[in-house]
């Protein structure tokens, strides 16, 4: 009998960085349930062109009422989950001035709270499989100097020392747990923070100088949700062109 496929979720995988990265998990030979604000079509599309099964469900991953619909969808349709990758996030440049409770607590909650939830929600079957990669989507914003992110600095450092603590209670599960941080990038999340004039220039301070793209965070993604860095757990890998060191 073959080895059944492994199975993986990406939040915000409709578009920029969660499609690309569903669309390089199918190409290893993972199925994908692909959870976004919006039907995800076409990336259901591109992962069939693999071989790969997709499933697309239309969810708020800030809310826990739609993080249980998640988990009840992964063990009715796969029965396991073995990756998570947690990308969707929101990106809003606004002042301190203008940034009111409202905005600060919906940032957090998108961007970090939703993390939280999806991890509540996949975890007893990446237990039950005895194995899973968690990789979160972080950003090297928190190494820069842009004015505007407070919110989502704060947002996307939370992140970090979600992972590093994740890391430490799920390691004893054969589960590890990692970030990435993209660049500011030529993908709708990137050019709503930054205009393409000024991803241009940012991408001149980088070792490789060159505007980043969605695909270029798909490689590490794939190799923090595979079986080689299966000792690599708690840390942040930023891959950004060289921009940011840690």
């Amino acid at each position: 009998m073959p080895e059944a496929r492994r199975v993986a979720v990406v939040t915000g995988g409709a578009q920029g960085f969660g499609r690309s990265i569903s669309v390089g998990l199918a190409g290893t030979g993972v199925d994908i349930l692909v959870v976004d604000l919006i039907e995800a079509k076409e990336t259901a599309s591109e992962v069939e062109t693999y071989g790969g099964r997709a499933v697309s469900l239309v969810a708020d991953v800030a809310d826990p009422g739609s993080t249980e619909r998640v988990a009840a969808l992964l063990q009715q349709e796969f029965g396991r989950c073995d990756i998570l990758v947690n990308n969707a996030g929101i990106y809003p440049n606004v002042g301190i001035d203008e940034v009111d409770f409202e905005l600060w607590r919906r940032v957090h909650a998108i961007n970090l709270d939703s993390q939280f939830l999806m991890v509540k929600a996949v975890l007893p079957l990446m237990k039950q499989g005895g194995w899973g990669r968690i990789v979160n989507i972080t950003s090297n914003s928190i190494g820069l100097v842009i004015p505007g992110l407070a919110h989502y600095m704060s947002s996307k450092a939370g992140v970090i020392g979600f992972t590093r603590g994740l890391a430490n209670d799920v390691a004893e599960h054969g589960i590890t747990v990692n970030a990435v941080g993209p660049t500011a990038s030529k993908t709708p999340g990137g050019l709503a923070i930054i205009d393409e004039e000024h991803i241009d220039a940012l991408a001149q301070a980088q070792a490789i100088k060159r505007p980043g793209t969605a695909e270029d965070v798909v490689g590490t993604v794939l190799f923090l949700a595979g079986d080689s860095s299966g000792w690599v757990t708690g840390q942040t890998i930023m891959a950004d062109g060289g921009l940011v060191r840690l």
